[in-house]
């Protein structure tokens, strides 16, 4: 079970605060007037958004970030401009600090109320037990909070809908998020990714309703009970946590216990044996799932399919998303919606409008005739899903009504209509060396749908090296399955290399839940120099 948590007004602090998991959740804080603090290294588009908000942030993770509240707890009746003896400059928080006196949440907080309690301190799992601000706050005995502890409470406070799965749960749970958006149940939202939709990755709303990102990678998910569950698919993923997949599975079978019900894809066989959902789904129209499709039609910048519920025809649907992973997730988000009592023709028309997550098969941009495209893929059943649907554009060349897709599919189309794609071109930088050392036999297998694939060297993500697997061993083995594989040790050395083999018709998806895709704009750069002129279809 997790910790209690406090909302009727003490403060909350955050040690990296600029984490994608760790800013949605303060974002919701912020925005609800609780008092809402952190700490990160770094400045971002991330931070600026709670700092617009009135969250405070300090650039560095040290003890004596915490000395504001260990003063505010031991004096009585603070005011900042009559007490010299805190040197509020430094740190330039005395607006804060007066701010900490009148933070109100739905009327449960009195203005002017003392604050007289040191904050709970929210860490993720990245956060190291010798990091000094975690020392510091439990040397003052501060209340230390998992941010999944945090999560869960917030999913006891709401009719809340938690989205877990080794792969799709970003892009399902936008989907939902954005589906009850859309029929408008105001929903409030807290995911792994950035929604154009609502200009980030949390969302605070009016009503009943929560969708959260729920993930399996720590362990965490058995603190989460929601009233809706759904699973996606079970793989082993984190080897640094798990040992094998039966432990992964028992973490998802601690989950669908904690939850209401159980939405599940039983395409996956681990679902469908071993946690036997309470509303299944499934692309395979003999697999008795409750929600199933058929007449399903992959195009380059639309899918098409009929669904059914328990044998009756439902309608159609359209989705401006590729692939047959993504037609699953969209599946999902119908099962969501009919179980909340939606009608299904909103549901399609919602889904329909859907332009995806940021690293998503993201569309950054074309520059000469190649379209660049950034994912998240880092596990080889994602990085073959992503690239079976990059083929479609390569193998799928129709032109798609613009009434019938998303602003995204839109551009995808004015594309393909100008210069058709050729060549799909993979720069994967693999993701932490556990990761890779355990699944090098399957990600040699996963690039058949490249024509080329260039790999550099491993994100570490905060390991340390196993000293047993590099990025040039990684593409020796997909050279074995693969004709055209090159090794590129740095990101600079990347962008070079993109520089010489890169042509019109191309499509070049990078493929990393690291910092490759910041090597994108210089490359998107280079192409857009005077020299380089779009090539045209005959010439290409």
């Amino acid at each position: 079970m997790s910790k209690n948590v406090d909302f009727s007004g003490r403060p909350f602090h955050f040690i990296g605060i600029g984490g994608i998991g760790m800013s949605a959740l303060a974002y919701i804080l912020a925005k609800r007037n609780l008092p809402t603090y952190g700490s990160d290294l770094k400045s971002s588009h991330i931070t600026k958004r709670l700092q617009a908000i009135g969250t405070h942030i300090f650039w560095c993770q040290d003890a004596k970030n915490l000395e504001l509240f260990q003063q505010i707890s031991q004096q009585k009746n603070l005011s900042p401009s009559k007490d010299s003896s805190l040197n509020f400059s430094s740190i330039d928080l005395r607006l804060n600090a007066e701010a900490l006196m009148t933070k109100k949440h739905n009327g449960r907080m009195e203005d002017n109320q003392e604050i007289s309690e040191l904050p709970q301190v929210i860490c993720s799992t990245a956060i190291n037990k010798t990091n000094s601000e975690y020392k510091a706050a439990i040397a003052l005995g501060c209340p230390i909070l998992h941010r999944s502890d945090l999560l869960a409470a917030l999913i006891q406070d709401y009719q809340s809908i938690a989205v877990a799965g080794t792969h799709g749960k970003t892009t399902t749970s936008s989907l939902i998020g954005f589906m009850l958006l859309e029929t408008g149940l105001d929903p409030t939202i807290v995911i792994g990714g950035e929604v154009d939709a609502w200009e980030g990755n949390a969302r605070l709303g009016e009503s009943p309703y929560l969708v959260a990102e729920a993930d399996e990678s720590d362990g965490s998910l058995v603190k989460l009970s929601a009233h809706i569950g759904v699973v996606t698919n079970i793989e082993l993923d984190h080897p640094d946590h798990y040992e094998s997949l039966d432990q992964v599975v028992e973490t998802f079978k601690v989950f669908k216990e904690n939850c209401q019900t159980l939405v599940g894809c039983i395409d996956c066989s681990t679902v469908k044996k071993l946690l036997q959902p309470t509303i299944s789904y499934s692309l395979k129209s003999d697999n008795n799932a409750d929600y199933t499709v058929d007449c399903v039609n992959y195009q380059s910048n639309v899918t098409l399919a009929r669904v059914w519920e328990r044998g009756q025809i439902l309608g159609e649907l359209q989705l401006g998303l590729l692939g047959k992973h993504n037609l699953s997730n969209a599946l999902a988000a119908v099962a969501v919606g009919r179980l909340i009592g939606l009608e299904f023709a909103a549901i399609a028309q919602a889904i329909a409008k859907f332009e995806g997550a940021h690293r998503r098969f993201e569309h950054r941009g074309e520059c000469n005739g190649i379209v660049f495209i950034d994912d998240y893929a880092h596990h080889p059943s994602e990085v073959s899903a992503t690239l079976a649907a990059a083929n479609l554009r390569k193998n799928s060349q129709k032109v798609t009504t613009k009434s019938h897709i998303s602003k995204t599919s839109l551009s995808f189309t004015k594309q393909n209509n100008s210069l058709p794609i050729q060549r799909v071109v993979a720069i994967f930088q693999p993701h932490r060396h556990s990761r890779t050392q355990a699944f090098v036999s399957e990600f040699a297998k996963s690039f058949n749908d490249a024509d080329m694939v260039i790999v550099t060297d491993i994100y570490s993500a905060g390991e340390s090296p196993l000293g047993k697997i590099n990025g040039q061993q990684v593409a020796e083995a997909i050279s074995d399955y693969h004709q055209q594989v090159y090794y590129q040790s740095s990101l600079e050395s990347v962008s070079k290399f993109l520089h010489e083999v890169l042509r019109p018709g191309d499509l070049a998806i990078f493929l990393s839940a690291g910092n490759l895709n910041k090597i994108i704009p210089e490359v998107m750069a280079y192409y857009q120099k005077p020299h380089y002129q779009v090539v045209s279809s005959e010439t290409a």
